[in-house]
């Protein structure tokens, strides 16, 4: 049985890795905490995380139908992304009080040291990772996979623009409770699903989500507002 020709499981697979190194950071986190690990910093386990779902990408390219380049979309569609994905960003760093965020207080990824010296390397990982691989990464599970397959398990025969009302709200509020930010993140769905099923073409949400992902670590980084990474 090839897995990899399974629809679903090119789908699932990138993301899937992505959040075993969320539950390994946090593993990590507490062993550190015990008085383990000391000298080992956990920072470097994100370059790790967005290179092994990279890999996963690439290796799983083939049997994503719906990135087929080169890419067929309108002019309008792309500004429409640009600008909903500037006004993502905005609510993004507006919607962080206490009553909208899961967890609690975050100190983010933090690429500092104690002396206060940035280590630029790590940001530009963290900058690159989060502007050009999450967004391809969660848009083809959330968007292609998750939004269709609630609709019909054999999602691929599912328009996007025909995704039914309670797909579209399942994704979006799934979407939200995986980041800390729920209620920022939940309209972030709905930005990026309405997207979808307007333009039917994936790589317009994807480039969205990229110019919100990428516009958030400039400002993190000129900011210095690490909570939010």
């Amino acid at each position: 049985m090839n897995l990899t020709a399974r629809p679903a499981f090119s789908r699932i697979l990138p993301f899937a890795i992505y959040i075993v190194f969320l539950a390994i950071a946090s593993g990590l986190v507490v062993f550190q905490e015990l008085g383990h690990l000391r000298d080992w910093d956990s920072r470097w386990l994100y370059p790790i995380k967005v290179g092994a779902v990279l890999v996963a990408l690439i290796w799983l390219w083939r049997h994503y139908s719906e990135l087929v380049l080169p890419v067929s979309a309108k002019a309008t569609d792309w500004v429409i992304a640009a600008i909903t994905g500037i006004v993502v960003f905005v609510l993004w760093i507006n919607l962080d009080q206490g009553w909208a965020t899961l967890g609690g207080d975050t100190s983010g990824f933090n690429p500092g040291s104690e002396d206060g010296q940035i280590n630029w390397l790590l940001v530009a990982f963290r900058l690159v990772g989060a502007a050009l691989i999450v967004p391809v990464m969660e848009e083809l599970f959330w968007r292609s996979f998750v939004l269709r397959w609630i609709d019909n398990s054999n999602f691929l025969q599912v328009s996007p623009a025909k995704a039914s009302i309670k797909a579209f709200i399942i994704t979006a509020v799934l979407f939200g409770m995986e980041h800390n930010l729920w209620l920022a993140g939940i309209l972030a769905g709905c930005a990026y699903g309405w997207l979808y099923m307007r333009s039917n073409n994936l790589w317009i949400p994807i480039f969205s989500h990229a110019i919100t992902n990428a516009l958030l670590g400039v400002w993190v980084i000129r900011t210095g507002n690490w909570q939010f990474w």
